[in-house]
């Protein structure tokens, strides 16, 4: 027969009882004929009395009839014996190769071995790559080493499940528990934690490796216990991680010093010696991340690539990452660094704002790596760009109100700053970036090689479109007067990396006006011949992308040409002014505004370059022109009627020239506002003629007021502010006072 089913007579029965766990049937219960006497389940009725005891079977009497069904037999095993001390449940990782000594691991050790109150947790967190592993694999061997442990758990915590299958496991190796309920188990094990008054004490350590949620934790904390120590490496820097008796210790890049070391030892046991500074260069160039630094000396060995050539393998901008990643990863690490954060920002694109953290990421990802202004990332092409390319994350549904409460609704093509900041702060949680929300000037770092990975992952139209919305945010947030310092520095520079690392597109449909603020933003600190550089580089560029004629060239042009004549070449900004102006008539004619401006940097280079005469005489014949084509109230026309009283004054009409700006002044006070940077150059300029003109005392009166008025529109910084305490204090001597004055300029 099957197994499946049978029909047995049975006859003569009595009565049965089991006791528990016992099944009783009665007659006589043989093997089911064509079986091979293995249990079967029986059903029996019309039975007598048998007693079987606990696990077993009675019967009394003969069976008739029985109806037999396939059984999965149980085996019940004994409880293991709990395993003798020293005790250790999980695989520690071998130590990486040419592992380096790092002040977070001496961090780790004085936290336990120091003065006062131990920590009794610690959470070493930090960005992908950084070596929270290596330096916690460390700090295990040692303890279990030279510390005396009796019981030591390194479980790998991605996620709830292997916490619990590996407390689970270390309760069936040391509490005796059912290894067929693990979460029962693992609850056991945290009971058998906490110290016991009756028992022995158990010295034990907990390293729970790569958490990646901290909800993943909740209930799964090791308990406090003076004898107990929890180590906790991850990404994550939730406040949920740092709890009362835990301390996070943040793991950074290696310094210079310990990058050299590394590539110097790892090169040198394949016998390769190579120049210290190119290690140096290659050091820098991988931003002194320790994953990068094993993967590009593996790279090295494997290949027999030269370090200068790896670096210019690395500079080249149609080179992906991946590509400069070895075949075989070394360590037995899992992922290239060009994986290494593809996890992390999934994670960060699930936190609130949900789909944001993504498009944030790679808006930051071609700006300066060392400091981006988050109010560039929170402009409004920024929130522009965020609507528009929020990650879907889960099905299409309406759009409902925002996660944070009480706040007003805002139209879906932009999202609100608020859920920009969200976005920053979710990034910085997994460590993509670093946020400091709160500080003076509100800004976010993100490692070079972040920035690259994130680039690498665009489309070409998509990379396009981004750098376009990188130098609009730029430009949004960028102010006429520059009052701020070190916002203007940061500006530039992240112009100039957004130039590197996308310079074409930023010529496509045309050239991006935030080109000309940065070179304009460089003359204007006093980098005078910084700028000229600037310009001669977008005027090549603009040149070769959109032809000599195009306006946006002859921009360049005179931009080039003015800070030719700041760096110092008057006469040779005069020439590239005239040579300019021809260009200018035949491309746009005599009445463009590029034309009458292009006429009036010319007359005022002359002027510079020694003939004071033929300025003021080309300002008149100009300001005829500017009056025909622009009005009398036109910024421009007033800035000529300026330049006429100026050179007038140089041509040796210094009463002239002080009158004509004084009632320029009142033109421009009516026509402009007290503040604006006109108005405080021309009170500039007729505090300097009032001087010229014999009134040393009224010049250097006025110069005083006009400090406190530039103090307070332009800062202490800007160089108009540093030129007029120059002029107040040259003044103040003219006036008789020689040691205020040069008291005043050994301050200056």
């Amino acid at each position: 027969m099957d197994a499946a089913d049978a029909e047995i007579e049975v006859t003569d029965t009595g009565n049965a009882t089991a006791a528990s766990g016992a099944t009783a049937v009665t007659g006589y219960r043989g093997p089911a004929p064509g079986t091979d006497g293995a249990p079967s389940a029986v059903r029996v009725s019309g039975t007598g009395d048998a007693i079987a005891s606990e696990g077993g079977l009675a019967n009394a009497g003969y069976i008739h009839q029985v109806s037999v069904e396939k059984l999965t037999m149980v085996q019940q095993r004994a409880p293991q014996e709990p395993a003798p001390w020293p005790h250790q449940v999980g695989v520690i990782p071998p130590r990486a190769h040419s592992f380096q000594h790092r002040a977070e691991a001496d961090r780790l050790r004085a936290a336990v071995e120091g003065g006062g109150t131990a920590v009794l947790s610690q959470v070493l967190t930090g960005m992908g790559g950084v070596g929270k592993t290596q330096l916690a694999a460390d700090y295990a061997r040692a303890a279990w080493e030279e510390a005396g442990l009796d019981v030591l758990v390194w479980v790998t915590a991605s996620a709830r499940s292997p916490v619990v299958t590996g407390y689970a496991q270390a309760s069936v190796e040391l509490c005796r528990a059912d290894p067929d309920d693990p979460e029962q188990a693992a609850k056991k094990f945290l009971g058998w934690l906490q110290p016991k008054a009756s028992a022995k004490p158990c010295r034990w350590l907990i390293v729970l490796d790569d958490v990646a949620d901290p909800d993943d934790l909740r209930g799964l904390w090791p308990p406090t216990s003076p004898y107990g120590r929890t180590l906790v490496t991850t990404r994550r820097r939730d406040a949920a991680l740092i709890g009362e008796g835990r301390r996070r210790i943040e793991v950074g890049l290696f310094t210079e010093g310990e990058a050299v070391a590394y590539l110097t030892t790892s090169l040198a046991a394949h016998c390769r010696v190579e120049p210290v500074d190119q290690l140096t260069a290659l050091a820098s160039d991988l931003g002194y991340l320790p994953l990068a630094l094993t993967q590009a000396a593996a790279y090295l060995i494997d290949s027999g690539l030269g370090v200068a050539a790896y670096c210019d393998l690395l500079a080249d901008r149609a080179t992906r990452l991946a590509d400069t990643a070895p075949d075989r990863l070394p360590d037995e690490q899992a992922v290239a660094v060009a994986a290494a954060w593809s996890l992390s920002l999934d994670r960060a694109d699930r936190l609130r704002p949900v789909g944001l953290a993504r498009p944030m990421l790679q808006l930051a990802a071609l700006l300066d790596a060392n400091d981006i202004p988050q109010q560039v990332l929170t402009s409004e092409p920024a929130l522009t760009h965020l609507a528009q390319h929020r990650t879907r994350t889960g099905p299409a549904r309406a759009r409902t109100r925002k996660w944070w409460p009480g706040k007003r609704q805002r139209s879906p093509a932009q999202a609100a700053r608020e859920e920009a900041i969200g976005a920053l702060r979710a990034l910085h949680r997994l460590s993509l970036i670093d946020h400091t929300p709160t500080a003076a000037h509100p800004a976010v770092r993100v490692h070079q090689l972040i920035q690259r990975a994130t680039r690498d992952a665009l489309t070409p139209r998509e990379f396009d479109q981004l750098a376009r919305t990188a130098a609009d945010a730029l430009a949004a947030v960028w102010p006429e007067i520059e009052r701020d310092t070190s916002l203007a520095q940061a500006l530039r520079a992240n112009t100039d990396a957004l130039t590197g690392h996308a310079e074409d597109a930023l010529y496509r449909p045309d050239a991006h006006d935030v080109l000309y603020r940065n070179g304009n933003s460089l003359g204007a600190s006093g980098q005078v011949t910084a700028a000229r550089h600037h310009f001669h580089h977008l005027a090549t560029t603009a040149r070769h992308h959109l032809g000599s004629d195009h306006p946006d060239t002859l921009i360049a042009r005179h931009k080039l040409a003015v800070w030719q004549g700041y760096a110092g070449d008057a006469a040779g900004a005069a020439a590239a002014f005239a040579e300019l102006l021809d260009d200018q008539l035949r491309v746009h004619g005599p009445d463009h505004p590029d034309t009458l401006d292009a006429r009036s940097d010319l007359a005022y280079w002359r002027g510079e370059a020694g003939d004071a005469a033929g300025a003021a005489a080309a300002f008149a014949e100009l300001l005829d022109d500017r009056l025909r084509a622009q009005g009398p109230d036109h910024p421009s026309t007033l800035s000529t009627r300026h330049g006429l009283a100026s050179w007038r004054g140089e041509a040796g009409d210094a009463a002239g020239a002080a009158a004509a700006l004084a009632e320029l002044l009142d033109d421009r006070l009516r026509a402009q506002g007290p503040d604006h940077p006109d108005i405080l150059s021309t009170r500039h300029g007729l505090a300097l003629w009032q001087g010229y003109a014999g009134d040393a005392a009224g010049a250097a009166a006025a110069f005083a007021e006009l400090l406190d008025d530039r103090l307070r529109a332009q800062g202490p910084d800007h160089p108009d502010t540093l030129i007029t305490r120059h002029n107040l204090a040259y003044w103040r001597g003219e006036a008789g006072d020689a040691a205020g004055a040069a008291a005043a300029l050994a301050e200056l």
